[in-house]
Parts: structure tokens; sequence; C-alpha cells
């Protein structure tokens, strides 16, 4: 049995996988996952966001701890969970197994424009200063799927989810602060590394992604046409990208 880590992204909760980890599992029958919130999000909305994605880590590593769930850890992480799992193993490489990074992007490879498309810009000025739980969920959505046809049952739920364990705006400040700060180590991390990217995502450049496995001389793959939530539009197909990196053999 492998123990493999979920990590979301800005804003995001646990529930946000959706039928993911089933589909993962099937692709990888050993896998033991855990899929945790962090502070702001989710079950733990009510606590305050770490405004460093080191305090993250330290976050996680006690959560796992108190859970029972010991090291190593395969790490899966989408867009600012893919920082945290970055920044974790270069802090305690002897903790991590292997690394799955989505639709991520840090510095120092790619500039702050392709790290979120300035397209958006307008519409996210736009969120900030007219709020509204439903626009932003609207929005969070449109930018990342790309599954047009399969958005309608998810709106209800994201909106839902929020009402339930609401995300609060200095939360959501903490988590972009930690983003925007944080600095990659020039070195890869000891662990294998797999980069996963979406030529379709309209909210993080496909480069930082492509650039980011270069650097590093990882193995990577691109998918044509799925969003920036990569898993939520294709799961099957990151499931097999990965089973597939795991066991080449196998395939």
């Amino acid at each position: 049995m492998s123990n493999w880590v979920f990590l979301r992204g800005l804003m995001r909760e646990q529930r946000h996988w959706d039928a993911f980890p089933g589909v993962f599992r099937a692709a990888v029958p050993d896998a033991h996952i855990v899929t945790p919130d962090l502070p702001g999000n989710g079950q733990r909305h009510a606590m305050a966001s770490a405004q460093r994605v080191a305090d993250m880590v330290e976050f996680c590593r006690r959560d796992l701890a108190e859970r029972g769930c010991a090291a190593p850890y395969h790490l899966l992480a989408l867009s600012l969970g893919g920082m945290l799992a970055v920044e974790w193993a270069a802090r305690y490489p002897q903790e991590i197994a292997a690394l799955v990074l989505i639709n991520t992007s840090m510095r120092p490879f790619s500039p702050f424009y392709r790290r979120l498309r300035w397209q958006n810009y307008a519409a996210l000025v736009a969120l900030a200063a007219l709020g509204g739980l439903a626009r932003q969920e609207a929005l969070i959505l449109r930018l990342t799927s790309s599954a047009d046809d399969g958005r309608a049952p998810l709106l209800p739920r994201w909106i839902a989810y929020q009402r339930e364990y609401p995300v609060t705006r200095a939360n959501a400040l903490r988590q972009l602060l930690s983003a925007a700060r944080y600095r990659a180590p020039a070195r890869r991390p000891a662990a294998p590394v797999l980069v996963l990217a979406s030529r379709a995502d309209r909210l993080v450049d496909a480069s930082c992604s492509l650039r980011l496995a270069a650097h590093w001389r990882a193995a990577c793959a691109l998918h044509p046409d799925a969003g920036h939530d990569l898993p939520l539009d294709d799961g099957a197909w990151v499931a097999a990208q990965v089973a597939q990196w795991l066991h080449p053999g196998n395939m």
C-alpha cells in the first residue's frame, strides 16, 4: 500500500476532487489516498490560511501524523498545491517518494503574466469589486474547466460547498500572497517528478509546466484540450498517465 496525498489549489477543498480519487484507485490499486483541506478551505475554513507555502507544508505534515499516515508520501498536487509539494520535497526529501505536479507554475521558471494569464485580469478585478458567491464560483468554473458541456451540474454543488464552508476574502488574499511570494529551489527534487499540463488551460499558461519540466528534466505529458482542473476534466487520463509512469512495463 502506498500513501498518496492529493493537494488542491487556491480556495478549493477536498470535495472539489469530485470522482477523481475513485478513478485514480482503479488505475493505481495500491494507493491509499488522503485529501487534506488546507487552513482556510473546506472543513478548515475557520482557520487562518498560511501566508507562506512553507507553513502549509508544516500543517500537512502535522495533519498526516495525527491521522497515523506515515511517510514516504506520493504527492499529487494541482496548481498552488504544486508549490506546496515542491517545497515539501525540498525541505524533507526523505519523506517524499514521488511528485505528480499538475498545471502548476512558480518563480523563477515563468513570468507572472504566464503564471496567471493576463486575459483574466479584468474579470478578476471585476469580481473583487462586485463580489457575490455565485459570480465567484461561476468565474472559477469557467477559468478552470474546459468541459463546457459538463459544467451545468457542477456550479450548484460548488456554490453549496462555499455556503457550507465559506472561504473568507482575507483567507483568499493570504493564499494569493503565499503563491505570489513562493520561489522554487533551482535544484530539482530528489524524488521522481511527473509534470502534467493542459493545452487549453485558461488560467495558467501551459508553458509554465513545460518550462518547469524542461528545467528539471522531469517526465512530462500535455493534455490536448482539458482545462486547468485537469483531474476534473479528464481524471481517467491523469490516472492513466500516473500508472504508466509508475509501472511503464505494465501498460
